[in-house]
C-alpha cells in the first residue's frame, strides 16, 4: 500500500440513488444525525454540516475453526471483519469527498447479521460530513492520506478538541477474532468451588486485546498522529459460540493545531426542571 496517500475516492463508485441524494444536498439543505445540541456546537467550533454521509459492505464472513485446546487468533475472521469496515468506511468517505467535505463527525460503525445467510452480515458507516469555515494554519483539514478526517467523538468533545488546540485525523481501529481454549474435565473440576483466577483464559483475552490496540496504533501511526482519544476496547461475541470472540479497538487520531493547549474552563449548569 502507498504510504503516502490513500485510496482516490473519486474512483470509489457509488449507487445512483446516493449520487442523487449528494446532489441534492449541494443544491437545497443538509441533513445530519447530529443533535441539535451537537450541531449548534459543531457550528461554534467552525464547522458547516453539508450532509449525511453512510457507507455499505454486506460481507460474507468465512469460516475458520480453532483448535479445542488452544489460544489462536482466527486470522481468516480477523481479515474479513476488518475488511468489511474498511470498505464501508471508504465509501462513507468517498460522499463526504462529492460533497467537498473537510471531514465527518459523529461517525457510527455498525454490524447487523442477515436472517437471508447465516454468514452474511451488513457493515454500515455513517456520520454527518462537515465543511470548515475556516483553514488551520497548516492549509488543511484533511489527514495525511489526503481524506477527509472522520471522528467517532460527540459534538461536545469535537468542540472541546478544537477549541484546545487539536484536530482529529482520521478514526483508527483494530480487531482481532480469537478463539479460546476450551478447558479438560479435570482441570475444570478442579476449580469447583474455589476462588481462583484461571491463566489460560487471562492469556487469551490479553493476548486478543493487545492485537487490536497494536493495530489501532499503527493506523494512527500511518496518520501521523500525536495521540488516539476516545478509545473503545469492545468484546463482539457475534455469532461464533462461546470461545470465539472479536475484540475491536476503535478511537480518533488526533494532531496539535497549535503549541498553546488552552482548556475552556468548565461552567455549572443548574437544569430548571420542578424535581
Amino acid at each position: 500500500m502507498d504510504q503516502s496517500s490513500g485510496p482516490d475516492l473519486t474512483a470509489v463508485p457509488l449507487p445512483v440513488d446516493a449520487q442523487a441524494r449528494l446532489d441534492d444536498s449541494r443544491r437545497r439543505l443538509f441533513t445530519s444525525d447530529l443533535s441539535v445540541n451537537e450541531f449548534l456546537l459543531v457550528r461554534q467550533a467552525g464547522f458547516r454540516p453539508v450532509g449525511l454521509v453512510l457507507g455499505s459492505s454486506v460481507y460474507h464472513v468465512g469460516i475458520q475453526a480453532g483448535r479445542w485446546s488452544r489460544n489462536m487468533e482466527l486470522d481468516k475472521l480477523s481479515q474479513a471483519m476488518y475488511h468489511a469496515r474498511e470498505l464501508a468506511m471508504t465509501r462513507m468517505e468517498a460522499e463526504a469527498d462529492r460533497l467537498g467535505a473537510d471531514g465527518v463527525v459523529g461517525v457510527r460503525l455498525e454490524i447487523e447479521f442477515k436472517e437471508y445467510g447465516n454468514d452474511l452480515a451488513e457493515f454500515i458507516a455513517v456520520g454527518t460530513a462537515v465543511v470548515a469555515d475556516a483553514a488551520p494554519p497548516s492549509g488543511t483539514w484533511r489527514n495525511a492520506k489526503s481524506l477527509p478526517f472522520t471522528s467517532d467523538l460527540s459534538g461536545q468533545d469535537f468542540w472541546t478538541l478544537i477549541q484546545a488546540g487539536y484536530a482529529p485525523l482520521g478514526l483508527v481501529m483494530g480487531t482481532c477474532v480469537y478463539h479460546i481454549a476450551h478447558r479438560g474435565m479435570m482441570s475444570s473440576l478442579s476449580t469447583i468451588g474455589a476462588n481462583t483466577e484461571i491463566p489460560q483464559y487471562t492469556e487469551a483475552l490479553y493476548d486478543a486485546r493487545e492485537l487490536a490496540m497494536g493495530r489501532m496504533q499503527t493506523e494512527a501511526e500511518y496518520l501521523a498522529a500525536e495521540g488516539i482519544v476516545g478509545v473503545q476496547l469492545l468484546s463482539l461475541p457475534h455469532r461464533w459460540g462461546g470461545h470465539t470472540t472479536e475484540f475491536f479497538a476503535i478511537g480518533t487520531a488526533v494532531r496539535s493545531l497549535r503549541d498553546d493547549h488552552v482548556i475552556a474552563t468548565p461552567g455549572l449548569v443548574l437544569p430548571l426542571t420542578d424535581r
